[in-house]
């Protein structure tokens, strides 16, 4: 199985790349989020889901281990493939579908190209116990989760429903929080992480 691939960026369709590794060019399905960041000839690094089937081969690339976590997470909901859990990634970064699980924000999933308003109501409903067991991202983090990074919980969740509602952005938001979770602790009451958020974010 392939698990990582680096190499320079060959070619990029509408769906997908080509990374020319040591002269062999590997088609790589990609989000669109990702294929945006992309330009030709760029020297890449992609964490690698490979999907074996009796007539195919395909490989799933990432830009991080926390995308990746959440592709093979968002296929574990029924109605969800492959195809439907890039879409989902391509609207929203990995801290957005945390944040739309943790606060039932279907609307958000919604966007996504293939997915109607019941699938999202069931991805939102279906990985909230989930999602609180992936990685939480930092600010600074560069795509990689934290390993000192605190997990998400109720207090968590309602004290950036707050910020998001003060007009925040809710990746501004949750970054905020989890740096307020780090100092508090993470059995912080919301009030205190409004408060720490408050605080990160006036930095």
């Amino acid at each position: 199985m392939i698990g990582k691939l680096r190499g320079k960026v060959d070619a990029i369709g509408e769906s997908h790349l080509i990374v020319d590794v040591n002269g062999v060019g590997y088609e790589v399905q990609a989000s669109a989020r990702l294929l945006r960041t992309l330009k030709m000839g760029d020297e890449v690094s992609l964490t690698i889901d490979t999907h074996v089937r009796e007539d195919a081969i395909r490989l799933f690339g990432f830009a991080s281990e926390v995308e990746r976590s959440w592709f093979r997470t968002l296929q574990g909901v029924q109605g969800v493939g492959s195809k439907v859990a890039l879409g989902v990634l391509g609207v929203l970064a990995p801290q957005d579908i945390a944040n739309a699980v943790a606060l039932g924000q279907w609307q958000a999933v919604e966007q996504a190209p293939g997915v109607g308003r019941k699938l999202a109501q069931r991805i939102t409903a279906e990985l909230k116990d989930k999602a609180p067991g992936l990685p939480v991202m930092v600010p600074g983090s560069g795509g990689e989760p934290s390993a000192s990074a605190p997990i998400m919980g109720n207090a968590a969740a309602e004290a950036i429903s707050a910020l998001s509602n003060l007009g925040y952005q809710p990746a501004q938001a949750s970054a905020a929080v989890s740096a307020a979770m780090k100092e508090l602790g993470t059995d912080a009451e919301t009030a205190a992480l409004i408060r720490g958020g408050l605080k990160e974010l006036a930095r």
